[in-house]
């Protein structure tokens, strides 16, 4: 398991920032590449990457209904990814089928396939037990933080 050094300082090497402010972007940025690679090593077990994984989350949430690649793009968390890409890979792996929409027969709609979904669920149970074992702040904590991050994303 990848161990993160605790405080900012020591993973970066310095000591100096502009304030206290840009310390916390900065520990925003770190944390969120430490989460990413901790996540990316376990999903690599299932042959996915971050942007697969997310695809196939957003399908579970319309299971069994089918979603268009424009509304899969619209809920991705990397809002530059490339989702038609995404898709072409999910489906060589059989975890996605592609079809055509009801409504308009000209445009193409994906669903999870069975495999897709046993797939997705033992990556998610793998996540959720690296995340369990790893981060270790309390509910009230973690509210706290979601509210702090919320609150940096507003802009007033």
């Amino acid at each position: 398991m990848y161990l993160c050094v605790v405080k900012l300082e020591e993973a970066l090497k310095s000591t100096k920032f502009k304030n206290e402010v840009q310390k916390a972007g900065l520990n925003v940025l770190y944390t969120a590449w430490w989460l990413k690679t901790l996540s990316s090593k376990e999903l690599k077990n299932f042959d996915l990457t971050h942007e697969q994984y997310n695809v196939l989350r957003i399908l579970k949430g319309k299971h069994p209904e089918k979603m268009c690649v424009k509304d899969i793009a619209s809920r991705m968390i990397e809002k530059s990814s490339n989702v038609p890409r995404i898709i072409d890979r999910l489906e060589n792996k059989k975890l996605i089928k592609r079809g055509q929409g009801e409504i308009d027969g000209r445009q193409t709609v994906m669903s999870l396939t069975e495999h897709g979904i046993k797939v997705l669920e033992n990556a998610t149970i793998a996540l959720n037990t690296i995340w369990d074992n790893t981060i270790s702040i309390s509910s009230a904590d973690a509210n706290s933080l979601n509210e702090l991050l919320e609150k940096l994303r507003i802009k007033e």
